[in-house]
């Protein structure tokens, strides 16, 4: 099987390529390299620089390569800068993907696996959220990736497209081999952010709001591991391949750690005193954010194997502590 995996050069997508290529797969990246790396792409798959937006460049994919299946990465993922520059959002999430199925539809490719977001829901109305919960984005980019969703829907309808969308929480680790992780610019993602005070890269880590109504007062979020989501896809390329309907799936672990239980851990990993100071609460951060993974465990049969938070930053560490200029260094 032939999988073109677009955003391939970025951090989920780089980590999914790299377990395709493990399983045998053929694989094909896409990516114009503006937030991805060149350096996380694996050398056994074959690279194609350009972007999704520019239907010449997608036919010129599908008319070179066999693709049996596309994974769709490829976005912009922000929430600040989505707020600041809506339009970018639109132009690139939206009109990038409509260009994408115009091309696939041409080439008669009909399947595809998304990266969607938990940011489609909003702030939640209970925990743990279930893939029926309203949909009500308090940003642009969760927005657009709804939006994108409901694209794939219409199109199925009219044109027999087969897509999954994949609804995940907060994505960390890095790579078991430590050859690829997290390098985000600016990054904005907590553990790597936590892991710069050891690195001395940040002299403590600003902890926003303690009064939240949880245990220890901070916000509790679900944290996944990249390897993790990088299998359900997978599992979801292959769950279509087998003839299933369209769906929608949460993935994360089911359960919440609070800001400085992150903290703690990421102490006992590192070894190293991690000073925190408390800052004001950032406006329309939900003090807890908990998926229900149920429905992609019964039906991709997946289970995430780092459930621990010590092994999801030990990978982390491993990765920064000997890359912390990221793939510069």
């Amino acid at each position: 099987m032939t999988v073109l995996v677009l955003g391939g050069a970025g951090y989920i997508g780089s980590h999914t390529v790299y377990e395709l290529i493990d399983l045998g797969e053929d694989v094909v990246v896409a990516d114009n390299l503006q937030t991805g790396h060149i350096e996380a792409i694996h050398s056994k798959a074959r690279f194609y620089k350009g972007d999704i937006r520019d239907k010449e460049f997608l036919d010129n994919i599908f008319k070179n390569e066999k693709i049996d299946a596309v994974i769709h990465f490829a976005a912009n993922s922000l929430v600040g800068e989505s707020m600041t520059n809506p339009l970018k959002y639109y132009d690139n999430n939206l009109f990038g993907t409509m260009i994408l199925l115009k091309s696939m539809l041409e080439h008669n490719v009909d399947k595809i696996v998304f990266s969607s977001t938990a940011a489609v829901y909003g702030e939640p109305e209970k925990i743990p959220i279930f893939e029926n919960d309203n949909t009500m984005p308090t940003n642009t980019y969760g927005e657009t990736k709804l939006s994108m969703e409901k694209m794939f829907k219409w199109v199925s309808k009219a044109n027999g497209l087969k897509y999954v969308s994949l609804r995940y929480f907060n994505a960390c680790g890095a790579h078991a081999s430590g050859n690829i992780g997290e390098d985000h610019t600016p990054e904005t993602h907590l553990i790597p952010l936590v892991l710069q005070v050891p690195l001395k890269k940040r002299k403590y880590i600003s902890v926003f709001g303690n009064d939240y109504e949880t245990p220890d007062g901070t916000c509790i979020r679900d944290y996944v591991h990249v390897t993790d989501l990088a299998y359900a896809h997978i599992s979801a390329v292959d769950y279509l391949k087998h003839g299933g309907d369209n769906n929608i799936f949460n993935l994360g672990n089911g359960c919440g750690f609070s800001v400085l239980e992150v903290i703690e851990a990421a102490k006992k990993v590192t070894g190293y005193d991690i000073p925190v100071e408390i800052s004001p609460r950032r406006a329309g951060d939900p003090a807890k954010l908990v998926a229900s993974s149920d429905k992609a465990k019964t039906i991709l049969h997946w289970t995430p194997k780092y459930g621990s938070l010590e092994k999801i930053i030990e990978s982390a560490w491993i990765w920064h502590k000997n890359h912390p200029s990221g793939f510069l260094s």
